[in-house]
């Protein structure tokens, strides 16, 4: 089953960070998912996040204002 991975931020160093991050724990692990990069900011206001970058796997806000580790996205990819 593929994983919705959708990033919010605005296009800042951290975000890009989150995004890089992100698509090598996908590649690595081989894992099935689409990535997108929300940089709209009145969409990520939708998601009611006011730090970015912010992580959403399927729908669920699961990490926001830090850029995780490669364990943590695993993890939650899992």
């Amino acid at each position: 089953m593929s994983k919705a991975i959708k990033i919010l931020g605005t296009g800042c160093a951290k975000c890009q960070s989150m995004t890089k991050v992100v698509k090598e724990v996908v590649d690595e692990n081989n894992i099935e998912a689409t990535i997108d990069k929300i940089e709209d900011l009145m969409e990520i206001m939708e998601y009611n996040v006011m730090s970015t970058p912010a992580l959403v796997i399927d729908d669920v806000i699961t990490i926001k204002g830090r850029i995780p580790t490669k364990d943590e996205v695993l993890t939650l990819l899992k």
